[in-house]
């Protein structure tokens, strides 16, 4: 019976321990997210993070190999809508490195997906980093 007992004061000491301690892992490479976004955004962060980031940066501000997206789909910005975010993706900018897209097998509705997500991030609708899925049908 004391066996019982000490194992379950040791289960409810380790749960008590972990969820405690579960604020305090987070650091500066492992936070929550910050944002909730529908469906098609989250799915154009993926989208992004697995073709686009390496060149234009993990958050959608640049680097020294491609332009700054949060900047070019600004008003006074390079890309102004969304059908020359698309012809630019799909047709690739070649001269400056960019490949086509579209040949490469990526299509017009996951470039939208990506699109909703650069003009959030551009909009300042969305914060740095992973958002989180909004919950729904």
């Amino acid at each position: 019976m004391a066996l019982k007992v000490w194992g379950y004061c040791l289960v409810l000491g380790l749960s008590a321990t972990t969820s405690g301690n579960a604020q305090e892992l987070r650091d500066q490479y492992h936070q929550a997210p910050r944002d909730t976004v529908a469906q098609e955004v989250y799915d154009g962060w993926k989208q992004y993070n697995l073709n686009c980031a390496r060149c234009h940066g993990e958050d959608v501000q640049g680097t020294t190999i491609a332009p700054h997206l949060i900047v070019s789909l600004k008003p006074e910005g390079t890309i102004k809508t969304k059908e020359l975010f698309i012809q630019t993706v799909c047709d690739g900018r070649p001269a400056r490195g960019m490949p086509a897209w579209c040949p490469l097998g990526m299509e017009i509705p996951t470039i939208q997906k990506i699109y909703a997500y650069v003009k959030g991030r551009s909009e300042a609708k969305l914060g740095p980093g992973r958002p989180a899925l909004k919950p729904g049908p």
